[in-house]
């Protein structure tokens, strides 16, 4: 019948092995709350990595950043984080600078139109984790939290902020 949910055993025959099922399942969710997400930041003409660039320079700030210890702390890999940065320069979001005594080194601080626009953007980022993840309570969430960090412990870089 249209509708109905297979049975466990029915959509256990459907994958190779749980951890195919496991892998599907995130792939799959990812891409459930990644439209919301996408919804939300098209309406600042942000994709989610230039807002994530954008909360992790708020954090540092008054601080400047370098590209590459940016480029090492996004949610996702960012190969290239020169275009992100030039995006966000172009929109006054953020600064760099070259130090005089290293001119291989960009480094990266938001603006105070960058601060405005988080905080601009602020509330609807919350409503949106509401809708992602809101049905879930608080005890489901550390669990998944918790169940997340550990399928993802053996692939993280040792000095990954991430553990």
């Amino acid at each position: 019948m249209v509708g109905e949910k297979p049975d466990r055993k029915k959509r256990s025959q459907r994958f190779d092995s749980p951890q195919q099922e496991a892998y599907l399942n995130l792939w799959r969710t990812y891409d459930r709350l990644r439209l919301l997400e996408d919804e939300l930041f098209g309406r600042y003409d942000l994709t989610a990595q230039q807002y994530n660039a954008l909360r992790l320079l708020k954090a540092a700030h008054p601080k400047k950043v370098a590209t590459l210890g940016l480029a090492g702390r996004l949610v996702s890999r960012a190969p290239d984080i020169t275009r992100m940065v030039d995006k966000l320069v172009e929109r006054g979001l953020v600064d760099r600078e070259r130090p005089a005594d290293n001119r291989r080194v960009v480094n990266v601080g938001i603006t105070e139109p960058g601060l405005a626009l988080l905080d601009e953007i602020a509330p609807a980022v919350r409503e949106c984790h509401e809708r992602q993840l809101g049905h879930m309570d608080e005890s489901e969430m550390r669990t998944l939290v918790e169940l997340l960090r550990k399928a993802r412990g053996p692939h993280e870089a040792d000095d990954s902020s991430w553990h």
